[in-house]
Parts: C-alpha cells; sequence; structure tokens
C-alpha cells in the first residue's frame, strides 16, 4: 500500500535493547520501566516533576492519563487532523501511549493546538507533551497494531483498509456512533445524517432524541470498521458552513432497538414498523437505504465534509421536501390556518422575512385563513417552512407547506383585490440582498428571547420595556450589550416574541432610527 512502507509499529527500545514481542504482551513486564521516566512506583510524584520540565520539540508525543479502555485508534485520532502518524506504542497498565508523528512540524502544531484545546479520549481530558525520545525504535511483529494504523492510513487517504486492517478496527470499536450537534444553528434532520454516515458504509438503524439541550442521535452501521472510519473522518467537522459541528463517540450499545419509522427513529431493516402515535406515515422511498453513490447534501467524502450553504442547511431541515435544484421545487410557500381577522401581507412579510427574501405576499380571496407567501428561491422557502410551520401567530398555530405554484400573480392593472396581494421585491427590509451579510449567520428559529439592534443612543431599558410591553407581552428580562447599541430582550413566550417581532421590527425609534428585531439564540 503506498506510504505505508515507512510505518513502523509495536515498542520502543528501553536503552538501547528491543523489548521482544512478549514482554510487550506481558503486563508485569520490563516495559514498565519505559514511559520517559514516569511510570515507577511513585507515578503521580514523577508526573509532577515531569510537568515542570520542558522537553525540546520531537516528533514523538508523550500521552498521558488515558482511559483505560482506549483503543490504539482512538490514540492515533488525536494525532490525525495534524499529519502522518508514522508509529504508536501503547502502555496499556500505565495509561499512557506514545505517539510518532511523520514529522516534527506537525508534532509541534500538535502539542501547540492540544495547549489551548483540551483532548478528550472517551470523554476523559488527556495530556501530551514531547518525550524525551527524538524516534520510536520498535518491533514490527505486532500484527494487531500494524494493522490499525495501516486501516487509518487507508481511511485518510481515501482508500480501503486490508481484510486484516478490518479485523483490527472491528476488535476495537462497536457498530454503534453516538452523535452530539454542537453550535445547530440549523436543523440536522435524521435523513441528513443518513445522507452523510452512508458514504462510509450501510446504515442500518438511527434514533434521534434532545438531551442536555443539546440534539443527539444513536446511529448503527452494518459492520464496526464503517462506524470506525466515519468516527476517524467525520468527528470535529461542520455540516454545514461555521456550524453544526459533529462530536463522535462509540456507543456502549451494539444493537439499536427500533419501534418506529418515522422523523425520530428509523430502522432501514425493517420498512413495516408503524410511525407511532400522533406520526405522520412514512413515504416508502424513504424508508430504504440511499444508494451510496447518490447524490446526496454533502458530495464526495471522505477528507472533509463539503461545506453547505444556509440554503442547503434549509433543505434539509425541510426534511424529505423536494431540493433545490430537483423537478417539484419553487420558491411559493401556502400558509394556512392563519388569524383572517388579524393578518396581513406586511405580518407575514415580516415574519417571513426572518429566514429570506419574501417578495410577493398574497392573502386568499375566497380563503382569507390562507395566504402564498413567494421567496427569493427555493432553498430560502424550506428554511422558512421548516422554522415556521407549527408556530403560533396571533394566537393559531400556523402550518407551512410548500405551494404547487411557481409564482404569485399580481392582481390585473385596475383590479382592486382589498390589499390583499403585495409586491415587496423593492422593500429595503430584505435582510439577506447583501452577499456575505452577517445575516446569513444569525438565523435562529423562533424563540422568547429577541436580538435588538440599531437602538438609538438616548433610548434607555425602561423605554424599551415599555415599548415590548405595549406589543401585548410580558417581559421577563433585558440586557443591553456594552455599546448600548444592541440588547436582547426576553418576553413569557414565543408567540409574544412572535409579535413583537412582527410589531417592532423597523419600528422608528426617532431621528430616523429603525429598530431592527430578530431572534435570539441566547437566553438572559
Amino acid at each position: 500500500m503506498d506510504g505505508i512502507s515507512d510505518v513502523a509499529v509495536g515498542v520502543k527500545r528501553g536503552s538501547d535493547e528491543l523489548l521482544s514481542g512478549s514482554m510487550y504482551n506481558s503486563p508485569n513486564s520490563a516495559i514498565s520501566s519505559i514511559s520517559d521516566g514516569t511510570s515507577n512506583g511513585s507515578d503521580s510524584k514523577k508526573l509532577r516533576v515531569e510537568d515542570r520540565m520542558e522537553s525540546p520539540p520531537s516528533r514523538v508525543l508523550h500521552i498521558r492519563k488515558l482511559p483505560n479502555e482506549a483503543t490504539e485508534t482512538e490514540v492515533i485520532a488525536l494525532g490525525l487532523p495534524f499529519g502522518k502518524v508514522t508509529n504508536i506504542l501503547t502502555l496499556k497498565g500505565k495509561n499512557q501511549a506514545f505517539l510518532e508523528m511523520g514529522t516534527e512540524e506537525a508534532a509541534m502544531t500538535m502539542v501547540n493546538y492540544y495547549a489551548t484545546v483540551t483532548p478528550h479520549v472517551r470523554n476523559v481530558p488527556v495530556f501530551i507533551q514531547y518525550s524525551n525520545h527524538k524516534e520510536l525504535k520498535t518491533d514490527a511483529g505486532n500484527q494487531r497494531t500494524q494493522a490499525v494504523l495501516q486501516a487509518v492510513s487507508a481511511v485518510q487517504s481515501g482508500g480501503s483498509p486490508s481484510s486484516l486492517s478490518q479485523e483490527a478496527l472491528a476488535a476495537a470499536s462497536s457498530p454503534v456512533l453516538r452523535i452530539i450537534i454542537d453550535n445547530m444553528f440549523y436543523p440536522v434532520t435524521l435523513d441528513v445524517l443518513q445522507q452523510i454516515f452512508s458514504k462510509f458504509g450501510t446504515v442500518m438503524k438511527i434514533i434521534t432524541f434532545t438531551k442536555n439541550n443539546q440534539f443527539q442521535a444513536l446511529l448503527q452501521f452494518s459492520d464496526p470498521v464503517n462506524a470506525q472510519q466515519a468516527k476517524l473522518a467525520l468527528d470535529g467537522q461542520n455540516i454545514y458552513n461555521s456550524c453544526c459541528t459533529l462530536r463522535i463517540d462509540f456507543s456502549k450499545l451494539v444493537n439499536l432497538n427500533v419501534k418506529y419509522n418515522n422523523d425520530k427513529s428509523r430502522d432501514y431493516t425493517r420498512p413495516e414498523l408503524p410511525a407511532g402515535d400522533g406520526q405522520p406515515p412514512m413515504d416508502p422511498s424513504m424508508n430504504s437505504p440511499y444508494n451510496k453513490d447518490s447524490n446526496s447534501l454533502l458530495g464526495k467524502i471522505p477528507g472533509a465534509l463539503s461545506p453547505l450553504s444556509a440554503a442547503a442547511a434549509a433543505a434539509a431541515a425541510a426534511g424529505r421536501v423536494a431540493l433545490s435544484g430537483h423537478p417539484g421545487s419553487c420558491g411559493v410557500l401556502l400558509a394556512s390556518n392563519l388569524n383572517e381577522e388579524m393578518v396581513t401581507p406586511q405580518s407575514l412579510f415580516t415574519l417571513f422575512g426572518v429566514y429570506g427574501d419574501a417578495q410577493r405576499v398574497k392573502i386568499l380571496y375566497n380563503k382569507k385563513d390562507s395566504a402564498l407567501i413567494q421567496m427569493a428561491d427555493a432553498n430560502q422557502a424550506q428554511l422558512a417552512m421548516s422554522h415556521l410551520n407549527g408556530q403560533k401567530m396571533y394566537g393559531k398555530v400556523i402550518r407551512v407547506t410548500l405551494s404547487k405554484h411557481q409564482t404569485v400573480a399580481l392582481p390585473r392593472d385596475g383590479l382592486d383585490d382589498q390589499g390583499l396581494t403585495k409586491d415587496f421585491t423593492n422593500s429595503p427590509l430584505h435582510r439577506f440582498k447583501k452577499p456575505g451579510s452577517k445575516n446569513f449567520q444569525n438565523i435562529f428559529p423562533p424563540s422568547a428571547t429577541l436580538h435588538l439592534s440599531n437602538v438609538p443612543p438616548d433610548v434607555s431599558e425602561d423605554d424599551l420595556r415599555l415599548l415590548f410591553s405595549n406589543a401585548g407581552g410580558t417581559v421577563k428580562a433585558f440586557k443591553f450589550f456594552q455599546d448600548h447599541k444592541m440588547a436582547l430582550i426576553q418576553m413569557s413566550a414565543v408567540e409574544e416574541a412572535i409579535q413583537c417581532l412582527i410589531d417592532l421590527h423597523n419600528y422608528n425609534m426617532g431621528a430616523n432610527q429603525h429598530l431592527r428585531v430578530s431572534f435570539s439564540k441566547s437566553t438572559i
């Protein structure tokens, strides 16, 4: 295999004497004396002494305080982002390891990075420093360790591990991964996870849930090797630009028990499972695994995830709707179950405008609890739909779906439609017209906390509390940012915050300064 011939694995020499494989395998062997002077008897004292000693840079790194169950592949994974890993030695009884990088520069980059970001193995913080040794002189007879390194090299270069490598990886891992999504600015669905992880093998089952206010998932591959490959390639990667970071660990489970096929859980091997109470039945076409070579949102992996735009995130979030560029997709939404006594084209423009640039709005003449909203493109439409469907507006839970219409028609010249149709194409209030606008990074689901900006310097907290109370809500908390041009205000319910955003976004605060209001991911 290319690039593997220079990989040597096994154990390091103590003094200049090579330890045999049998000594390596014996827990009471002389190997306990070779851990850079940190582990013969009074381990803790020696560790403290060594912590105070600055070793010069070396491509061999000494890793301490590893959890008992840590595997070679997990130790190697610490070094993979920084360059080629050429050797590894684990000292199981001492919870330590040595990792040899391909170059000293790679080792320095790794040490500098982990000086600011604490590395973890199996959720346990570990310590990394330069070793006193300049290289690991090894016995290449340990087939299992060599297989692990070769498998990792194959995954890193986009190849397939050999059968021996697969056996080594399978012994080291479970087929079930636990996935946590950090910085989840856009919704991540079960289908998105399936598309990402199926690049590495057959995905059998997925269960999604929320724990500690974080979106999490358990995902089962048909083979533990595929789980290992996916973890090595995807852990720490972003699904979308600068957000939705994957944190991946092995689960202690080896098999998932899925009872229902719906948006929260899926067993691709049992399409006959019921959807469960209150869940819509599954589209049968979604209940079979995707072809591994099919077009997915993420393009070609391994290596890294292709960064997705906010728009693609929207398409994913909408869940099983036509994606941009696919037949049937358009930028027109149908909003229904509206409060026809209260709703106006302007209020819909303001609310839907949080998630895209609404171009035209038409309240239906014969069905005034329904409206068509034309967004700038299909991606914005899907983003608005995923965030606003099921929210409360003017006391009613609104339903938002994709419309079969391709555009919203304006009334014919001279025809009065009672102001039910409005063209907002040239509105100065579009949030996303400017390419690269910061607004693209600040798209959040409706929440009780609102972010206020463009606050005039002479406006006080009391002024803003009064303004938002008069809009029909109860202000629970308020916080100015340092410069007083921005603030957070927390209402008692999401519905109140939606109402305040509709009424007070672009509110004239005097001297022609208009308040800008958006949903915040923060709480006060």
